[in-house]
């Protein structure tokens, strides 16, 4: 089996996952999905008080991180605890085209439904057209648009909420 068409091996994140995740999440940093500046030293930790290493899958591929997603509550509220939401995804340039992506978001649909979340959101940039089409693919859908919500390297674009029951 060659490597090129190995299935990414998808885990719960580790404490020591914390460089190679920083790193990744710095690489793939584009105005594409972020809404925050281009990051720059001293680099915050990727592991937080409100992101430990359990909130997290990652993906690899030749034993290399290449992809992670980031599970959060959408509020601190009890009343909506039932409900999870994507607060971060990414895959490695290098990686784009083998899966990745899919199989992330299809682990953490299922991690979603494991702790008891009845509903999973997400909110994706609007001319983020390739996560558009991966998240409508895995059967979310567009619940909400904010118009012109961010102004991004010289352009406005609109946040758009998607969601999808369990």
């Amino acid at each position: 089996m060659t490597a090129h068409h190995q299935s990414p091996y998808i885990r719960t994140a580790l404490p020591d996952d914390e460089e190679e995740l920083s790193l990744l999440d710095r690489s793939t940093w584009s105005h594409l999905h972020a809404v925050t500046p281009q990051p720059v030293p001293p680099y915050s930790p990727f592991f937080d008080e409100r992101h430990a290493p359990g909130d997290h899958l990652v993906a690899e591929l030749d034993r290399r991180i290449v992809g992670y997603v980031r599970l959060g509550f959408s509020t601190p509220l009890a009343a909506n605890a039932h409900v999870r939401q994507i607060q971060g995804f990414a895959v490695a340039d290098e990686a784009r085209g083998r899966g990745v992506g899919r199989a992330l978001i299809r682990a953490v649909v299922e991690e979603a439904r494991r702790r008891g979340a009845r509903r999973l959101s997400l909110r994706v940039l609007g001319h983020n057209t390739p996560a558009r089409r991966l998240y409508e693919s895995e059967g979310f859908v567009v619940e909400g648009v904010l118009p012109g919500e961010f102004y991004l390297a010289g352009q406005f674009v609109d946040d758009v909420i998607m969601g999808r029951g369990l």
